[in-house]
């Protein structure tokens, strides 16, 4: 990310989640204490709702790919180091998904992050940020 953009997006990203207060759901089993958990990997993948990729407009994947893509966005926000990509391959497409260092708005961590698409030798970038739930999904800002 360019100084520049860093400077317009972070003031921004930040205004949004004061207002906003971060709050993300998503989908799941409701536990006794009436608590939403999320159950198996594409719970998690499911959260992302569609992610950065999806709001991409060279993203014409097939199911496979935008798998391969979504599963990539979930890494890279669950583990990855901040500036590390997270590559992925897929059938005549391929992406990089960087996140950036967590932080912490209220309880919940967060994640700027973007993901690059390569589609026949272009690439094109989308940014945006996620925080994890409280049952552990990551869910993306709107």
């Amino acid at each position: 990310m360019k100084t520049g953009l860093r400077g317009a997006f972070f003031p921004l990203l930040l205004a949004v989640l004061t207002a906003s207060g971060c709050t993300t759901t998503s989908g799941g089993k409701t536990s006794a204490d009436g608590a939403t958990v999320a159950t198996g990997p594409g719970v998690y993948i499911s959260a992302l709702q569609g992610g950065l990729v999806s709001r991409n407009s060279a993203a014409q994947l097939s199911k496979a790919d935008m798998q391969r893509a979504l599963e990539a966005e979930y890494r890279a926000l669950e583990a990855a180091p901040g500036g590390q990509p997270v590559v992925w391959q897929g059938q005549g497409v391929s992406g990089a998904v960087v996140a950036a260092a967590p932080y912490q708005v209220g309880s919940q961590n967060c994640r700027q992050y973007s993901h690059t698409l390569t589609v026949n030798g272009r690439d094109t970038a989308t940014r945006g940020a996620a925080c994890r739930n409280a049952d552990g999904a990551w869910t993306p800002l709107s």
